[in-house]
């Protein structure tokens, strides 16, 4: 053998770009999921400091993250169409948080929210207001999971999907019957020799 005999054959390109689309998913909402728990603005109210979390701000990019990890899963148990359905679910939940992240960057509603209840003052607002990177964490992440539904719209239908094992049983004509064995047969098959 060879040298060139015995360099391991590379990686099918369709599973390639899944493992790809994979690893963007689970990325971007692990940095959505953990941004969202963290403080994105701080100001005081009064004499004391109020912080929010990108949670409390808007909880639409962690919920679209989750949407994005659900496609992940669904996109091996659809095939042909329902993959380009997913993959634009997929694109579209990315493109939601990112959007959201980027209106939360800068939002404070929420801190001054949070100032009246430490306050105890309906319509107080918070001073010293200040932003944190977190809300651009987010936005990252909502970036790479548009692109991962972009991956899955331009490759999916390459991709392998879940074996027959995992799809539904068809219902096998019934056996002919000639004898009262062949019923009983039927029967322990399982099968409605009744059946027309």
């Amino acid at each position: 053998m060879t040298a060139a005999d015995q360099t391991p054959a590379p990686a099918a390109p369709g599973r390639r770009t899944l493992g790809v689309m994979l690893l963007l998913t689970v990325l971007s909402a692990v940095l959505v999921l953990t941004a969202a728990g963290r403080v994105w603005a701080e100001g005081r109210a009064g004499t004391l400091d109020v912080s929010v979390t990108g949670g409390k701000i808007s909880e639409l990019p962690g919920g679209l993250a989750l949407v994005g990890l659900a496609a992940a899963v669904a996109v091996f148990a659809v095939r042909g169409v329902g993959r380009l359905a997913v993959g634009a679910l997929t694109l579209l939940a990315g493109l939601g948080a990112a959007a959201a992240s980027l209106a939360g960057a800068s939002d404070s509603a929420a801190l001054d929210s949070a100032a009246s209840g430490k306050l105890a003052l309906a319509g107080s607002t918070a001073t010293e207001v200040s932003h944190t990177a977190w809300p651009w964490v987010a936005l990252a992440g909502g970036l790479l999971l548009a692109l991962a539904g972009l991956i899955t719209l331009r490759h999916g239908r390459g991709w392998p999907a879940m074996g027959s094992r995992y799809e539904a049983p068809t219902r096998k004509a019934p056996a002919r019957t000639d004898t009262p064995g062949d019923l009983w047969k039927a029967l322990d098959r399982g099968e409605d020799p009744t059946a027309v």
